[in-house]
């Protein structure tokens, strides 16, 4: 439950945008889209805050290579996000928070930190003590020793212990700074999420998301520093969605096989993308293949299909039915959630059947496309030409009125060969990529 049922309030980290984004940033845009629309049917107000992460060491060293401001490059990849998002339904956010317009912010909370003894000054530095905080490690579940090495900690004379992290850092005239009473510089990754989560949702939120890769460092320190600024925790539940895995990989640039959005709408429709992204319970790692895209594909050609069938019902208006809300609110569990879809998908022959349909589909993020606008896509993606298809099919047509089975079959079988399925209805013929 929230903690006030008239308003809910949920974070999830962002992208630092430095570059075209891959299929691992999108699993979390695509998951916490889905959490955020179930929410939004159970309770009256829910402010959703995705953050941009536009300050960092990545994105200073492409500013440095192609000699522009680091705004420019944040802005390019940025826009980039956006359009690469909005093509697997992704719905924008309440509040999208970028890191450099909370400098204040953020100096405010560093500044209560070392005042209350949770951080310190060092050699132009400020860094969070661990040590003053007797819950550290708990978010992530670490001993001292698994979290020093999986930070990859700087070992600097000027720490106090190996653990501790930056909250600012001094600035060269080569990097990009702000004036702050501890000198020109820049704050530590950590802190930017603390300070944009405070000022736009709160002290204490109640859903704080991201990737399993965030757990630590970067939600052990969020959760270590906000909680110690504050006495209160910073969210009271922590999602993470798991990685992904191409083709039983991990994925990685030695191996060649990161896939950005480019690389996936050349084998299948955002749509298929999405759904293949929502195959798997979201906690769990999932194997991204082109197998489970083509599969993906296919199962809203099923479901487009049924609503295409279906074209001259007037669907009723209906919320999402029992078994599907149940499947959604047990822990987001997506898959079977899908099976509830495609069980609906069987009574999609009645207006309050269709209405039900549709509505669980709206929840997913899927089936919102007119069926004809998605089969039109497919033959264009499939480089096919739609007027030679219906040539056909008015040929074959032709043939069975006058009785001449045998032309009949070969129209049907120049389809065929042209990977085209095509149906027989009391409304006349369909087709579809086979």
């Amino acid at each position: 439950m929230p903690q006030d049922s008239a308003r809910v309030t949920i974070y999830v980290c962002g992208p630092t945008v430095y570059g075209a984004c891959h299929i691992g940033n999108f699993r979390p845009a695509v998951v916490f889209d889905v959490l955020v629309r179930l929410l939004r049917t159970l309770y009256p107000q829910v402010v959703y805050a995705r953050n941009i992460t536009d300050i960092d060491d990545k994105i200073n060293a492409k500013a440095a290579e192609e000699g522009v401001d680091i705004s420019e490059i944040s802005a390019r990849f940025h826009q980039k996000y956006l359009e690469d998002i909005a093509q697997i339904g992704v719905l924008p956010p309440d509040i999208e928070p970028f890191a450099t317009g909370h400098m204040g912010e953020m100096q405010a909370m560093i500044s209560g930190l070392i005042a209350s003894g949770h951080a310190y000054e060092a050699e132009g530095h400020v860094l969070f003590d661990v040590t003053q905080d007797g819950e550290y490690g708990g978010l992530s579940g670490r001993s001292q020793e698994d979290m020093l090495a999986g930070a990859r900690v700087e070992v600097a004379p000027y720490k106090k212990n190996p653990g501790d992290f930056v909250l600012w850092k001094p600035s060269t005239d080569a990097h990009p700074g702000w004036d702050s009473v501890w000198g020109r510089g820049r704050p530590g990754w950590h802190i930017e999420c603390s300070a944009m989560i405070e000022k736009h949702l709160g002290e204490t939120i109640d859903i704080h998301g991201g990737g399993a890769d965030l757990q630590f460092p970067h939600h052990e320190n969020e959760a270590a520093q906000s909680r110690c600024a504050h006495a209160a925790p910073l969210a009271r539940y922590w999602l993470h969605n798991g990685m992904l895995n191409i083709g039983g990989e991990k994925m990685s640039k030695s191996l060649g096989n990161i896939m950005v959005m480019n690389d996936l709408l050349a084998q299948a429709p955002g749509e298929a993308v999405r759904l293949a992204l929502l195959q798997g319970q979201y906690r769990q790692r999932l194997d991204f293949t082109p197998d489970l895209l083509t599969q993906s594909r296919k199962n809203l050609d099923r479901l487009y299909g049924v609503l295409r069938d279906a074209r001259d019902i007037e669907a009723a208006e209906m919320d999402a039915p029992e078994g599907f809300m149940a499947a959604l609110c047990d822990d987001l569990n997506t898959p079977k959630a899908l099976a509830e879809l495609f069980a609906l998908a069987k009574r999609a022959d009645t207006p309050e059947g269709k209405g039900a349909l549709l509505a669980a589909g709206r929840l997913m993020g899927l089936l919102e496309q007119d069926p004809e606008t998605w089969f039109a896509a497919q033959t264009v993606d499939a480089d096919i030409d739609a007027a030679a298809v219906e040539a056909l099919i008015a040929e074959r047509a032709q043939a069975r009125a006058d009785k001449d089975y045998a032309a009949a079959d070969a129209a049907r079988d120049k389809l065929t060969a042209m990977g085209v399925a095509i149906e027989d209805t009391p409304d006349g013929t369909i087709w579809k990529l086979a």
